[in-house]
């Protein structure tokens, strides 16, 4: 499959698993659902690493790269991510981190040297465009769920989802010349989970307060950890690695950001009420943007 698709594909896991984290996050606090969420994920990434034969695969360099990769874009990335969406929800939270797609053209053209052109370099930017439009102006005026409610500081919520863009473009920048080569994407994923989560443990073993759990586990809430895990991570996560294995890193990271238009629909459902008017423009700006990148 293309790397396109696949990186099309890992969007549709981040959706899901957006719209799966939300209540669980708002509940465990950032810091105790990213290690809950990442101890399921390891144990099902490993679990797949030894049944496919291929935890072998990896030295000690890009064993130390791929934990390093975990480290800024799980471990500070995803902390930041949850901890913006806990504060802007879910809807908020995804336009701010959709910017990673710039700041993943703008990395892979200064560090690797990949560029976009004509028919290319304008679906990038119609898909960017429509993927802003859909969610900073998919708000209907009488919308008054309690994810649309803003908890603490409007700027500290907006510097985190910037800074999780950022680390989340940091980290896939850098192993994309690793996984060019063709090692085992389900493997490096698992390295990259077990780094961001042994340093996770190691907060709370130091008796770190954010790090503890805000309120007494229920069977729902780690269900809904765990399905956000299995989807978003261990799917999503080497959906992504797969993608950087033949395909551009801009594109990829292009591609892998209309997971907020994809979301949607989803918050469609959650809403029980039609997106807005701007919601449905920018979704269509994206798909427009998507097919000129996949068809040139």
């Amino acid at each position: 499959m293309r790397a396109e698709f696949l990186a099309a594909l890992a969007a549709l896991c981040w959706a899901l698993g957006s719209l799966l984290s939300a209540h669980a996050s708002g509940r465990m606090g950032a810091f105790a659902f990213t290690r809950w969420r990442l101890f399921f994920a390891l144990t099902l990434l490993w679990a797949l690493a030894l049944w496919t034969g291929q935890r072998n695969s990896l030295d000690l360099r890009a064993m130390g790269l791929l934990a390093l990769s975990g480290f800024i874009g799980i471990f500070i990335g995803d902390t930041a991510l949850f901890a913006c969406m806990n504060r802007l929800g879910p809807r908020r939270c995804g336009v701010l981190f959709a910017t990673h797609a710039l700041f993943s053209a703008v990395l892979a053209w200064i560090v690797l040297g990949e560029t976009l052109w004509g028919w290319t370099l304008a679906g990038s930017v119609l898909l960017v465009s429509g993927v802003m439009v859909a969610i900073a102006w998919g708000r209907r005026a009488d919308e008054n769920h309690r994810w649309e409610d803003t908890q603490g500081a409007l700027a500290v919520g907006v510097a985190l989802g910037l800074v999780a863009a950022l680390c989340q473009a940091v980290a896939t920048l850098m192993i994309k010349p690793l996984m060019s080569t063709g090692i085992d994407a389900v493997t490096a994923s698992a390295v990259r989970v077990t780094s961001a989560f042994a340093v996770h443990l190691a907060l709370l073993w130091a008796g770190l307060g954010l790090a503890r759990v805000r309120e007494p586990l229920s069977a729902c809430v780690l269900w809904s950890t765990w399905a956000s895990a299995a989807v978003a991570m261990a799917l999503g996560m080497t959906l992504i690695l797969a993608a950087l294995q033949t395909g551009q890193a801009n594109l990829v990271g292009i591609l892998s950001s209309i997971s907020p238009v994809l979301l949607l629909p989803l918050l469609w459902l959650v809403y029980r009420r039609r997106p807005a008017v701007g919601a449905w423009v920018g979704s269509l700006m994206a798909v427009v943007g998507t097919a000129l990148i996949l068809t040139h």
